[in-house]
């Protein structure tokens, strides 16, 4: 793939003479995949940085922006205002191909060469004083059928708007810095969440991401690969970290959550992702008249399913995890018939991978005793115990427990409080949701960089960070990067 249509139907060039994945790698003075320990943060905290700490975010011209690239996309409208609306950009749609566009585009214009890889992937890099590997700014550009307007959208708009500030001040970096688009990060589309980093990372089978079916089409012929060549999206380049191999990767990301505005802070400085692991549970029972069956006589999977899903809530209170039912299906699903067959989704999430281990053990053993009729927590009592059951367990994700690099989390915190200017108002904190940082960081220093979200929302139209915080987070996000890059020269 050599070109791309841009917005005013001109074909521009995708791919930069003399950049390859395999010159960018030869050329690179340091290994592909950095030592973990290759700085430290006391390299960090003693960079000379009045240079980057001058260089400002320019926030209406950041907003500007990042509402702009929402008219491809536009969801759901919640307000009265011109930017009251939410977004359902889902991954390699028509929307997600303009957006695309509209990114190499961009990127090309403020001096990046620009590559596609097997996952439609896309790297655009900045040249620096030294050749050697970049330091990425990554997130993504798709969205949840009826998600919001900063979910991935602003980490990618802030790594933009670093580019832009970098040209405006003829900032030269020590070696190249750059921004990456994330494929499918949401898993919305083609059901595996943060899958293309996955295969970048060695994770995920090409085949088996290629092979994903749109949940949006009935045809079985629409997968992944299909829309990665409709979208002119599928790249020639190896999706693999030894193809397009990172110095680095910082995230700028929404919390999605409650505590950064609850606590009046400003910056989450984010160490590491919760371990977490989703099942499909199944439930056989029989079905059955509802008027003519005796209670005991039952044999009732959806009455199982709720004492399960309740099991789940209590366990999860005990080990301090969560546990979390979005997803249920049950069978005939007639007024008069008591279901005999119910599948629902399980999520279990915790900090430690030792605690979702001890979460799978308790609920496999729980829920097959309540299967059999055993009074489990008191959940039968004042009721009439049924005919026994079959339980059968599935798993279908499983994400260990990830700890991002003590160096980039120096340089995000050293960043958070040159920003800000209070301490008080930065947060160490981990991640409860999943992001492409888990992926990145098997293979290069990662950390992420986390601003308030109004009421905790996301995955929701009325999703909303103000434009003063996301503007903080951008330039923590610029400056993050600059002071790695510093610190990679010994400078």
């Amino acid at each position: 793939m050599t070109g791309v249509a841009n917005r005013s139907g001109m074909t521009m060039r995708r791919f930069t003479a003399g950049f390859s994945a395999r010159g960018w790698a030869r050329r690179s003075r340091i290994p592909s995949c950095v030592p973990r320990r290759a700085l430290s943060a006391q390299v960090i905290d003693g960079l000379r940085t009045a240079d980057i700490e001058a260089l400002k975010v320019n926030q209406g011209r950041l907003m500007e922006t990042l509402h702009e690239t929402c008219q491809w996309g536009t969801g759901k409208r919640w307000g009265n205002g011109p930017f009251e609306t939410g977004m359902s950009r889902l991954a390699l749609s028509d929307a997600d191909k303009q957006a695309r566009d509209w990114f190499v585009e961009t990127t090309t214009s403020l001096g990046c060469d620009v590559q596609v890889d097997e996952m439609g992937n896309i790297f655009a890099v900045r040249p620096g004083r030294q050749e050697g590997l970049a330091t990425f700014a990554g997130s993504h550009l798709d969205t949840q059928p009826s998600g919001g307007r900063y979910d991935g959208i602003l980490g990618i708009l802030a790594g933009i708007e670093m580019l832009k500030v970098l040209k405006d001040n003829h900032f030269e970096t020590e070696f190249p810095v750059g921004v990456v688009n994330w494929t499918n990060e949401e898993g919305a589309r083609f059901p595996i969440s943060m899958c293309s980093s996955g295969v970048w990372a060695g994770a995920i089978p090409l085949e088996t991401a290629h092979n994903l079916p749109s949940v949006t089409s009935s045809s079985p012929a629409v997968t992944l690969r299909s829309e990665l060549q409709r979208i002119n999206y599928l790249g020639a380049l190896p999706a693999h970290h030894t193809a397009t191999p990172m110095a680095g990767h910082f995230e700028l990301h929404i919390e999605q959550g409650p505590l950064l505005e609850s606590s009046n802070q400003k910056i989450g400085v984010v160490h590491g992702v919760q371990a977490y692991r989703w099942f499909t549970v199944s439930v056989s029972g029989r079905d059955a008249h509802t008027g003519t069956t005796p209670l005991a006589q039952r044999a009732d999977a959806l009455l199982l399913a709720a004492r399960m899903i309740t099991h789940s809530h209590r366990l999860a209170t005990k080990h301090k995890a969560l546990a979390s039912t979005g997803i249920l299906t049950l069978e005939p699903g007639s007024t008069n018939t008591i279901p005999g067959s119910v599948k629902f989704a399980l999520d279990v999430r915790a900090p430690e991978d030792g605690t979702v281990d001890a979460m799978e053990d308790d609920l496999k053993r729980d829920f097959a005793r309540l299967a059999a009729g055993e009074n489990v927590d008191g959940l039968l009592d004042g009721g009439t115990p049924g005919k026994p059951l079959e339980v059968n367990w599935r798993t279908d994700s499983v994400s260990p427990a990830t700890k991002f690099h003590p160096d980039c989390i120096a340089a995000v915190r050293a960043s958070a409080e040159a920003v800000t200017g209070d301490k008080g108002l930065v947060r160490d904190m981990a991640s409860g949701a999943g992001h492409d940082s888990v992926y990145a960081s098997r293979h290069c220093p990662t950390s992420m960089i986390f601003v308030p979200s109004k009421n905790g929302v996301s995955h929701n139209p009325e999703e909303y960070t103000s434009p003063e915080d996301c503007a903080l987070g951008a330039e923590v996000l610029m400056q993050s990067v600059l002071r790695f890059d510093r610190a990679r020269a010994g400078a």
